[in-house]
């Protein structure tokens, strides 16, 4: 499903800092990984390599047999738009619409019908405890309420590959259990692939493998 090889990525003019070196990672349909590690080691530069928002300095990246580094901009943004959730840490979420309008944009953009639009976004409220929600705006929602938000528009059209980073980060403890679940449910349910960034080991623990980003790559994190 996805596959990443030896991709590198530096920042800075004169004496650009190398952040990923080398960095490789097979994700099989159907499977989640958690990729943790220490702030600043590109765990989020990761993310938007791989979803097409940035672009590496070499290697290359294949997602459901499209090689994503050879794309142009918009070839891009319709693979993100069609089989792409991404969930941000900084929500992103637009403050002139609704929680629903918010949730049902990608479903918009993908050309859904109205009926089924509004089924999704009834439904996928619900799972995450917002339905009473739909009709409020941002600036009417608690910041864990606007992360539940995130991740039900990063969910809503079912996408084929889930990035979510940090996506607990704002949330109660009982309410990231519940977020959790669904998150793994949705790509498990999809037969997609999912790859959740986070610090938390008990987010990392709902995954089917856990990888530690270093300065020296990826490799299996210990207990």
């Amino acid at each position: 499903m996805l596959i990443i090889r030896e991709i590198c990525k530096s920042f800075g003019g004169a004496r650009p800092r190398e952040l990923l070196r080398r960095l490789s990672l097979e994700v099989g349909r159907g499977e989640y990984v958690a990729i943790r590690g220490e702030s600043g080691v590109g765990k989020s530069t990761l993310l938007n390599i791989v979803a097409g928002l940035d672009q590496p300095d070499s290697g290359s990246i294949v997602f459901d047999g499209a090689e994503v580094t050879n794309l142009d901009d918009n070839a891009r943004t319709l693979m993100r738009r069609r089989k792409i959730g991404f969930v941000f840490q900084a929500f992103h979420l637009l403050p002139h619409l609704t929680v629903a309008q918010n949730v049902a944009l990608p479903l918009g953009l993908n050309g859904i019908a109205a009926v089924e639009t509004m089924q999704r976004v009834e439904a996928i409220l619900e799972a995450i405890n917002l339905a009473n929600a739909a009709g409020v705006y941002p600036r009417e929602l608690s910041g864990g309420e606007m992360q539940r938000v995130a991740i039900a528009r990063a969910l809503v059209h079912r996408p084929l590959l889930l990035l979510a980073d940090e996506p607990t980060g704002n949330l109660d403890p009982d309410t990231a259990v519940q977020v959790l679940s669904l998150l793994r449910e949705q790509v498990k349910s999809a037969g997609g692939s999912g790859i959740l960034v986070t610090h938390s080991d008990r987010a990392a623990a709902t995954a089917d493998r856990v990888l530690a980003l270093t300065a020296n790559g990826l490799e299996a994190a210990t207990p």
